[in-house]
């Protein structure tokens, strides 16, 4: 049997494969950033992964960046996530829920009173966002005051144990692609002159807190994290991530998360993008499971689990035009390739109308 389709032992979870729904943007909230039964139909009809990591859902109104993401912070999130999380447990799935502050990656429009975005520093990051049905430059942050870093760390905190309450059955923390714990991280984007600045372990902090307090609150064994060390993305960048994310993974490792999941090289593009950078470094500072990801095919993922190089693979376009995509992998089956002008917002349409195999065919 392909390693792909062996099982796979997550904490108190026993994955039927080794593949992994990666989470995804779809900007299809409804009122109130609520997840709607689309949603669920959606999420259940990729229960078949190893496991689903749910798209980025901000854990405070103040960590949203884009129109019509999902929250996890009010009791109708809440309410909305557990229709999701019983859709995808009903059709024998297993489901994590991104966590997320998107930091500096935002606009006035989508923030609270429309006040400034927060960051590290008072940087504007050259990157876009989605407001109105359009991308639009980000707004200029402000920085956190320091007195309102243990109110972000809580936000986190709550915020898994609200997707505990929805159904969840762990989650993951968003620490990749330029968001907020990834912009405290980067000397590009963290000019801090206190303890949450300067040194790779100040600028460690924040991220190492936040992992800390969720892990304290649902179990580390509930507990991942995603990390992209060195990405663009967003405007991410740092002038020597290599010792970096050596300390970062050592110090994740201390904290016993279930696992960390890791984006090669430039998010949804080159894997070969910051060549030179010793994955196998981190690898070998953690001990628990190793998720990988970007651009990953078939064949890629099989050597990836059977050389040992990684425990997962995480497939993000992939499923979302190919619901039954551990399948078609089975099968070594053609995949439906995806309508990109529906990737973000909408209804039905390029969401939950993608044909399964036997309809396909």
């Amino acid at each position: 049997m392909s390693a792909l389709f062996t099982p796979f032992r997550l904490g108190k979870l026993t994955l039927p494969n080794r593949i992994v729904m990666a989470p995804l943007t779809r900007n299809r909230a409804g009122a109130g950033n609520v997840p709607t039964e689309l949603m669920a139909t959606y999420y259940s009809q990729r229960a078949g992964a190893g496991l689903i990591v749910a798209e980025a859902t901000q854990v405070c109104p103040e960590g949203q960046g884009y129109q019509s993401t999902p929250g996890i912070h009010s009791p109708e999130q809440i309410a909305g996530w557990k229709r999701v999380t019983d859709a995808v447990h009903a059709r024998g799935g297993r489901i994590f829920l991104q966590l997320w502050h998107v930091g500096r990656v935002s606009h006035t429009a989508l923030q609270p009173g429309g006040k400034a975005p927060v960051a590290p520093s008072a940087i504007r990051a050259n990157t876009k966002t989605f407001v109105d049905g359009e991308f639009r430059d980000v707004s200029e942050p402000r920085a956190l005051e320091l007195s309102e870093i243990p109110g972000i760390i809580d936000a986190y905190r709550k915020g898994a144990a609200n997707a505990i309450a929805a159904g969840f059955d762990g989650v993951e923390a968003h620490g990749a692609n330029g968001y907020l714990l990834d912009q405290f991280l980067r000397d590009g984007s963290n000019k801090r002159t206190d303890e949450y600045g300067g040194s790779i372990e100040n600028r460690a902090r924040l991220m190492l807190e936040v992992m800390q307090a969720i892990a304290a609150e649902i179990g580390p064994e509930r507990t991942g994290i995603r990390i992209s060390p060195v990405t663009p993305a967003n405007d991410a960048h740092d002038s020597n991530p290599q010792p970096l994310f050596n300390y970062v993974v050592e110090q994740l490792d201390r904290l016993n998360l279930v696992y960390i999941h890791i984006i090669e090289g430039q998010t949804g593009g080159d894997r070969n993008f910051g060549a030179g950078f010793d994955y196998g470094a981190l690898r070998s500072r953690f001990r628990n499971a190793w998720l990988v990801n970007n651009g990953y095919s078939r064949q890629m993922a099989e050597e990836a689990v059977s050389g040992g190089r990684a425990d997962l693979v995480a497939f993000g376009r992939p499923f979302i035009s190919n619901p039954d995509l551990v399948e078609r992998l089975r099968r070594n089956a053609p995949l439906t390739p995806p309508d990109r002008t529906t990737f973000y917002g909408g209804g039905a349409k390029g969401y939950t109308d993608y044909p399964v195999l036997e309809a396909a065919e």
